[in-house]
């Protein structure tokens, strides 16, 4: 299932009719692709010296963004980040937990380490940033990690091939010198996590969805994208063993199971599965992955 994610995203975004899919994950997909093709063609007009900044881009935008759909790294990252707001959304509107400032970054902020508080303030403010980009379906380049940035950039040389010029060179040079991954939302959250040092504190409700994703990613030993991915219903056991190898207790487990997908079956045996046995059979796991991939 999941090695058949991207090439089907790919296949529904390259697909004429968007109105056959109805699915709000494939068409906030769709417009974050478009709206990093937009600024790297933004950033390509201003070096050249074209007045018409947004008429450039809007003549080589769907094509440069289903360039980018060929990056199967970038398609997963945006997919990932699809649905950590599709949970985060939902975050809100059942238990009312702000899709900002969640109860654990409230106590975070409020920390007497004053290291940890600054950090928090500025993770609290890449969310707030975050939250809106998302309601309107945007991706800024700075908020990529660094090697995604790179096989952007990478793919976006690509698809001006031999037409490149000087000005192609100083766009990407200008993308490359301003670019800081270490204040990006991400970076951010990874910081929290390395001083968040309680960690019967990872529950979903409390941490919020970007700080539990990127805690259980961290202390599980997954990539990011795949521990959202755990949150679908059909992975309830991956996230399990994610939690497990966390350091959350079965009970704490089931807790978080539960209040995901209230209808799904009970898992049976966790409690004889120790946390290194998590992590090697998550271990596993991505390999078999990637052999399919």
């Amino acid at each position: 299932m999941l090695a058949g994610i991207e090439p089907i995203l790919g296949h529904l975004l390259s697909a004429p009719d968007h109105s056959l899919f109805s699915d709000e994950i494939v068409a906030r997909v769709a417009g974050m692709l478009a709206d990093l093709a937009r600024q790297v063609l933004h950033t390509q007009a201003d070096a050249t010296g074209k007045k018409g900044r947004d008429a450039f881009a809007d003549r080589h935008g769907e094509a440069l963004a289903e360039h980018f759909q060929a990056c199967g790294n970038l398609l997963a990252h945006c997919h990932a980040l699809a649905i950590e707001w599709q949970m985060t959304s939902r975050l809100e509107a059942e238990l009312g937990i702000d899709p900002v400032l969640s109860p654990a970054m409230q106590r975070l902020i409020a920390d007497s380490d004053p290291t940890t508080s600054s950090i928090a303030m500025a993770t609290l403010a890449a969310q707030a940033r975050f939250v809106q980009a998302q309601r309107r379906m945007e991706l800024p380049l700075g908020e990529l990690p660094g090697e995604l940035l790179h096989q952007l950039l990478l793919a976006w040389r690509s698809y001006c091939g031999e037409c490149r010029s000087e000005a192609f060179d100083r766009a990407e040079t200008r993308l490359r010198k301003s670019f800081d991954e270490s204040s990006a939302r991400i970076a951010l959250f990874e910081r929290l996590v390395s001083l968040w040092n309680d960690r019967s504190d990872l529950l979903l409700e409390d941490a919020g969805a970007g700080l539990f994703f990127t805690a259980l990613a961290m202390r599980s030993g997954q990539t990011r994208e795949l521990a959202v991915l755990s949150s679908h219903g059909r992975q309830t056991v991956r996230l399990a063993l994610g939690l497990r190898a966390a350091g959350l207790d079965p009970r704490r487990i089931d807790e978080t199971l539960l209040r995901l997908h209230p209808g799904a079956a009970p898992l049976v045996g966790l409690d004889q599965i120790d946390q290194d046995q998590a992590r090697g059979m998550l271990l596993d796991a991505a390999h078999a992955f990637e052999q399919r991939s």
